[in-house]
This record gives structure tokens, C-alpha cells and sequence, in this order.
């Protein structure tokens, strides 16, 4: 089966490219290798894909993977409406999973522009290049932040997500939307996720996970908000990529569908820092703050369609997957 994965020099697409891959699949990776965080952790990431840095850097050059037949990445822009559908024409992908976007809940107050060209605009083009090529399948990623200030829990598909408190959580919204549309007008199969705290190794540098760690290790205060008070649904990313893994491979899928995709464990922010604190051997120093603007106070994933549909089943704990991200952390950066 050949795949498309956008996103594929980031955190999740990383991972879920790796395991397609070593499943068999054909997997056409696409990045655009912006700078919002340090590129040379996306570089590194592909390099773990057989995508060396002198061949992955030039816009619209396919490159072949060097340690996988089965992998090519080529970095493209979804917002490049006139190489986009070239691309699609020349691959005839079956199957496209987008996790390509901007993200950052925080960072859309400050750089609203960079939201509505990658997460609306080029998620638009992906649309209109699956519905024009015959793709026959579409997941993308949504987000647990689209639940905003909800206090029901736990966080059910079913809730009603009309007041996002970022524009980040409003564009991904607007995705479910837009899949919605072109699902039931066009006849294609759409799956959303909505993804709730991914972490560990090679995780983005803005997550609390790497925030924490690389604070502590480097004898830095952590800003911890709320008091410590708020809970986040932590989940491992190897139980993310089995989970969508199980979509792909999936013969019966509905046309439109939407799921929580998360660990469906909340846990308080204060408990995760004093694991990792465990851990290192090493309490933080820790500098309290006001809750963010665009933040929640909780998140926690009602998953049971997930488990019903797909035989979802996360199952690593906080305690093993921070012990995962340390040692990552500590062989890539010490």
C-alpha cells in the first residue's frame, strides 16, 4: 500500500512513518522543514529515516531513503498550489495521513498568520488533491485543545466544541469541518484524531516533557503554571502510532469518523514533574505562574469508540514512558 505522511520530519510523523515502513508499506514522507523549533532535530529525525541533511534540504527534490527501499521524503509545502497536485498525480496514493500542520497552542496568539496558511489553507489543498487524485482513505490530525474550556469529563466526540479558547484549537476545528465537506460531497473515507499530549523520544522541544527534563539536567528553574494543579491526558507516543497503525490497516472504515486519541489517564502536571524529578535523581527548582492565556485546566480522552472500532488499547505507563524520554534525551543531548 502506498502512503502519504505529511509532517514527516516531526515528532508524531517521525514515528508513524518508521513503523509504516518496517510494516512493508510504501511511505512518501513530506515536511516543509519549517523553523519553528530547532531544524536540526527534524534533520536528525530524518536521518533516522535514511534522509541525510545535504538531501533533504532543497524544496521539490524527491530523495530515496539509504536505509529503507520502501521510504522517500521530499520537502514541499501543503500551501504550493501548483506542485502539490503534481505530486499527487505522480504517486496515486491510496491511503494520506496528514500531521502536518502548525502547531503550538500558545504561539498561534503570537504568530496567527503562520495558522491560517499551513493549518487552513494548506489543509485545504490536501482536500482538494484527495478527493482530485482518488485517495481513498484520509486521517488527519486533530486536537485535544479543541475541547476548550469544557468541564465535563471525560472528553467525549460527542461534546460540543463551538467556543475555542486559541486559534490553533479554531483551525483544527475548522479541519473536522472541511473533512466533514469533502467527505460527504466527494464520497471518501475521512478519519480525525484528536490527538491528547503526545510525549517521548525525539518529542518536540516546546513540550512539557522536554521543557522539564532539559530544565533540570541543566540546573534551570521550570515554569510551572497553575500551580501544578492542571492534568493532561500524558500519552506514549508508540501507543499513538499503534493506535493509528490499527486505522490503516483497517478494511471497514466509515466514511466520516472522528475519535479521542489518547491514554485516557489524566495526570496532574505536578505528579509528572515529580516522576521525572524521580527519575533524575534531581528535584527542580520551580518558578510558579498564573494559567497561560489559550491554556485548560484538564484534559482527558473519553477513548471508547477508539477501543470498540479499532481495538484500541494504550497501555505504557507515565513511570516507563519518562524513563523512555530521559535515556533518549540524555544519548541525543549529553
Amino acid at each position: 500500500m502506498r502512503i502519504l505522511v505529511t509532517g514527516a520530519a516531526g515528532f508524531i510523523g517521525f514515528h508513524l512513518s518508521k513503523k509504516l515502513v518496517e510494516l512493508g508499506h510504501a511511505v512518501v514522507g513530506v515536511d516543509n522543514i519549517n523553523d519553528y523549533y530547532d531544524t536540526q532535530l527534524k534533520y536528525d529525525r530524518l536521518n533516522e529515516l535514511g534522509i541525510s541533511q545535504k538531501n533533504g534540504i532543497d524544496f521539490n527534490e524527491l530523495c530515496n531513503s539509504e536505509k529503507f527501499e520502501n521510504f522517500e521524503f521530499i520537502r514541499l509545502n501543503l500551501e504550493d498550489r501548483e506542485n502539490l497536485p503534481k505530486f499527487f498525480d505522480y504517486y496515486q496514493f491510496e491511503k494520506v495521513i496528514n500531521l502536518a500542520a502548525q502547531a503550538g497552542v500558545r504561539y498561534s496568539i503570537e504568530n496567527p498568520e503562520a495558522y491560517i496558511d499551513s493549518n487552513l489553507v494548506g489543509f485545504a489543498n490536501l482536500l482538494e488533491c484527495c478527493r482530485n487524485y482518488n485517495v481513498k482513505h484520509l486521517i488527519y490530525a486533530s486536537s485535544s485543545s479543541v475541547y476548550g474550556q469544557n468541564e465535563k469529563v471525560p472528553f467525549s466526540v460527542n461534546d460540543n466544541v463551538d467556543h475555542p479558547i486559541s486559534l490553533y484549537a479554531a483551525t483544527k476545528k475548522s479541519n473536522e469541518l472541511m473533512a466533514y465537506t469533502y467527505s460527504h460531497l466527494y464520497d471518501f473515507k475521512c478519519t480525525g484524531l484528536r490527538f491528547f499530549t503526545v510525549y517521548g523520544p525525539w518529542g518536540r522541544p516546546d513540550m512539557a516533557m522536554f521543557l522539564f527534563t532539559d530544565a533540570i539536567i541543566n540546573e534551570n528553574p521550570i515554569k510551572v503554571f497553575n500551580n501544578g494543579n492542571q492534568e493532561r491526558d500524558f500519552t506514549y507516543i508508540d501507543d499513538i502510532v499503534a493506535g493509528v497503525v490499527k486505522i490503516v490497516d483497517a478494511k471497514n472504515n466509515k466514511g466520516y469518523s472522528l475519535y479521542n486519541i489518547g491514554n485516557s489517564k489524566p495526570v496532574r502536571l505536578m505528579d509528572f514533574i515529580e516522576e521525572i524529578e524521580e527519575q533524575l535523581g534531581t528535584e527542580a527548582e520551580k518558578k510558579m505562574l498564573p494559567m497561560q492565556a489559550g491554556d485548560v485546566s484538564r484534559t482527558w480522552a473519553d477513548v471508547e469508540s477508539l477501543k470498540q472500532d479499532f481495538d484500541y488499547s494504550p497501555h505504557i505507563s507515565m513511570k516507563d514512558g519518562v524513563k523512555k524520554f530521559i535515556s533518549w534525551y540524555k544519548k541525543y543531548y549529553l
